[in-house]
């Protein structure tokens, strides 16, 4: 067995064992992760199970720094190492196995071989990338001249020291990979063989009947391994080359445990393999992932849309609060499309940031991210009645109230898909008429001249948003009622990550909530989320610490939202602690689900229900037809995409987007070349906020004065 990689990990064997340490051995050459219960039972080649790497997908969890998941065979493995340094050495060893036996599946379907000049493409490209990072290096001697400070000059020359290091490794892995592309060629002239070269890590393959010399230290022709001493708190093992008898690669993983622990429930049913079934009650409604990254281009559209984009409006009716999403078919899977997504994975690292991948267009909703953004007020009535409560304390609660009810409208179904990026400059404008107090419908037409949505009323909740920035991809939505004296203010710059069968997104921002009446502001932050299961039915769960706080009142609230353990837990879980001013322990605590029903527990002693979002309805936005809006408003710039998806017409839907990013590509290029800078619509720049031109407050002081 010649393997690259031996040593102590621990693996979830199921909920009444628990983590069990066993005795690892990755091979390289076939493609195996073997584990034993012991070192000793390993040098006796009594193997305890294996999972085969061909194929494979790792996975690692963005809150968790030591456990990695390995998806294969329609079974996810878990896997816990001592530290995140650990993990990484296997995580590296592992990718590198599963890609070399994974391209070798691909050649063997496609009958493509990687040939020495598409090595050669490659590594005269890695040579052309150092060559721009050993010139952007010198900007580091101008800075650090430039620099007046003594800490910021330090700051710099410690970044430059770190980066040279860098550099200079990244010398050393071209020169190893011209060497072994060297020794290849020089070893396929003395043999006659018409053989291939590795074109990712440069590893010379000999044929089986070549045999492999094994080392216990790492060349230029190894992946690299760990070091230390045995034990289940130990590094990674120096491998340990003993005969051990020769397996054959198994059809499938398995493991001699009868009740070993998979996640079968994130898969579809199979005939092919074992123990499998789905979760009957299925991922609840969560809000969509962002981040595909591209640059967009408004569409060439045509009269003939007008009408079948309308949506079933009359003309007596001057907006339109249909919802794209409301005929989309529930249960709907990416089975079909597995091979688009696995191209996809094939292209990503592990942590890798999203910025610049682009995501199939099948997968995407229909509608805009900044359509998205407007369903915090899908329930515009809690948040309007922040204003109405008489005390600081009334109020805070009523703000974790509406906060809490507003991430649960984000989708309809079950499937998460993304919503179409914004492009740079794109708006969407809406309002919601609040439920009458009365029993008669209010017969008023008093409209808001100098408020966001113009022709809304007083009595409404008016929305509007922007795309203010491109790269980072930043977007900031203001909301205000006029009559109530209450408006929100928020921008999120949304950060993904790559986890493996898992999408993260940062939300990095925040928001703002105003009571002008008690001139009281509200800062809060939003939860990341996490697209799962990626390869079957996708869905989305939200996660991390948020925090909302008053300064003027002192009452704060900690919120944290919970990703689901993969053993045992449950979906979308929240808790939340209300602390009154300088008080350490908390008045209100809450605990339930996010899409779900929520509980509060009062100093009192008294039990309630804080929310119930399955009984709440959500009030519709109104947004003006198409034929109304302005060429860049959301709706009516992404219509070619959205109606061509609402067809299935998955080319034609990828051809209107692609118009979309062209376009801005070629307006970005004008305005570098004309040296113009970009000047948003609605929003401006203030410190590390984005806020709105002409806000409530700005308004409301006004008039006072």
């Amino acid at each position: 067995m010649a393997s690259i990689m031996e040593g102590p990990l621990s693996k979830w064997t199921n909920v009444m064992k628990g983590w069990q340490y066993r005795w690892f051995v990755l091979d390289y050459n076939a493609g195996l992760l073997s584990y034993y219960t012991s070192k000793d039972k390993m040098m006796r080649g009594s193997r305890r199970g294996c999972v085969r790497l061909r194929g494979a997908v790792i996975g690692i969890d963005d809150e968790d720094d030591s456990t990695f998941t390995i998806t294969v065979d329609q079974k996810t493995f878990h896997f816990q190492a001592r530290d995140a340094d650990e993990r990484e050495k296997w995580i590296h060893a592992l990718e590198g196995t599963i890609l070399r036996h994974t391209l070798q599946l691909r050649e063997a379907e496609t009958g493509f071989v990687p040939s020495v000049q598409d090595f050669d493409k490659k590594l005269a490209e890695a040579d052309a990338y150092l060559q721009i990072l050993i010139e952007q290096l010198k900007l580091f001697d101008e800075k650090i001249k430039d620099c007046k400070e003594d800490e910021s000059r330090r700051k710099i020359e410690n970044l430059k020291e770190t980066t040279c290091s860098m550099v200079e490794s990244i010398k050393h892995c071209i020169v190893l990979l011209q060497i072994a592309k060297d020794q290849s060629n020089e070893q396929q002239h003395a043999n006659g063989l018409i053989s291939t070269i590795n074109p990712v890590d440069g590893i010379y393959q000999p044929p089986l009947d070549t045999p492999v010399v094994n080392t216990t230290m790492p060349t230029q022709t190894t992946l690299p391994t760990g070091s230390g001493p045995s034990g289940p708190s130990s590094g990674v093992a120096s491998p340990a080359h003993i005969p051990l008898p020769s397996h054959s690669v198994p059809d499938f993983s398995y493991s001699s445990s009868e009740d070993e622990f998979y996640d079968a429930d994130e898969f579809y049913q199979s005939s092919t393999s074992p123990k499998h079934c789905i979760d009957p009650s299925g991922p609840e409604a969560a809000p969509p992932l962002t981040n595909e990254e591209t640059a967009l281009k408004r569409p060439d559209t045509t009269e003939s849309l007008n009408s079948s984009m309308s949506n079933g409006t009359t003309d007596a009716d001057p907006f339109d609060s249909h919802d794209d999403r409301d005929d989309e078919a529930e249960g709907e899977s990416v089975e079909e499309h597995k091979s688009v997504i696995m191209h996809l994975l094939s292209q990503v690292r592990l942590g890798m940031d999203l910025t610049k991948v682009v995501l199939p267009t099948f997968i995407l909703e229909r509608r805009s991210l900044l359509e998205m953004y407007a369903d915090f007020f899908a329930h515009p009535d809690l948040f309007v009645s922040i204003a109405e409560q008489p005390e600081p304390r009334e109020r805070m609660v009523q703000v974790v109230k509406w906060y809490l009810s507003a991430f649960h409208a984000g989708r309809k179904g079950s499937v998460a898909k993304k919503p179409y990026n914004p492009i740079l400059g794109e708006v969407f404008y809406c309002h919601w008429d609040l439920p009458s107090e009365t029993e008669e419908p209010s017969t008023h037409t008093e409209t808001v001249s100098d408020g966001p949505v113009p022709w809304s009323s007083p009595n409404s909740v008016c929305f509007v948003a922007e795309q203010v920035s491109h790269h980072p991809p930043i977007s900031a939505f203001y909301a205000e009622c006029l009559s109530k004296k209450i408006q929100f203010n928020a921008h999120i710059w949304t950060k993904s990550k790559f986890l493996g069968m898992s999408i993260g997104v940062h939300n990095i921002g925040q928001g703002c909530v105003s009571c002008l009446e008690h001139d009281e502001h509200y800062i809060l932050t939003f939860p990341n989320g996490y697209g799962r299961s990626i390869l079957t039915v996708p869905w989305v769960e939200l996660g991390g610490e948020c925090n909302i706080s008053c300064s003027k009142s002192g009452y704060s609230a900690n919120i944290v939202f919970h990703t689901k353990p993969f053993y045992g837990g449950k979906k979308h879980r929240v808790t939340a602690e209300i602390f009154a001013p300088n008080d350490k322990k908390s008045f209100c605590s809450i605990e339930g689900e996010w899409n779900g029903v929520m509980y509060a527990k009062w100093a009192t002693g008294e039990n309630t229900v804080f929310i119930d979002t399955k009984r709440m309805g959500i009030i519709k936005k109104k947004v003006r037809k198409l034929e109304d809006q302005l060429e860049y408003e959301s709706r009516r710039l992404w219509r070619d995409v959205t109606l061509n998806l609402k067809l299935k017409d998955i080319d034609a839907a990828t051809e209107a987007k692609h118009r979309l990013e062209e376009k801005q590509r070629a307006e970005a290029r004008e305005r570098k070349e004309n040296e113009q800078q970009w000047e948003t619509r609605l929003f401006h720049e203030d410190g590390e906020c984005w806020v709105y031109d002409e806000p409530l407050l700005k308004r409301f002081a006004s008039q006072r004065h």
